[in-house]
């Protein structure tokens, strides 16, 4: 899945969705995303950034350490949607962060 602003483009069905209905679908086939440490993720949740990041197509750097508020399931068990000032359209790995 990839994102486009406010919705996600579900590869599978060439949908988009809203976030909350992708994590609505996501849910329905029993993906459950875990971060770093082995917490169970969810729609809303904040998360910390535990290695510094390079954001392709951004030249910007995401700290480690760095807070990202409300992030978004995507059906992938190891990615998750998010937004963060000046950088639009930002999807991570699970494994690069830990629940706040």
């Amino acid at each position: 899945m990839s994102t486009d602003g406010d919705y996600v483009y579900d590869e599978a069905t060439g949908e988009w969705l809203s976030p909350t209905d992708a994590a609505l679908k996501a849910q329905a086939a029993g993906v459950q995303v875990r971060d770093s440490v082995g917490n169970l993720l969810s729609d809303g949740d904040s998360v910390v950034l535990i290695k510094d990041l390079p954001v392709k197509g951004a030249n910007q750097t995401l700290k480690r350490g760095t807070v990202i508020k409300t992030i978004y399931l995507t059906g992938d068990e190891q990615e998750i949607d998010c937004r963060y000032p000046g950088i639009k359209g930002l999807v991570l790995r699970a494994e690069f962060v830990r629940k706040a």
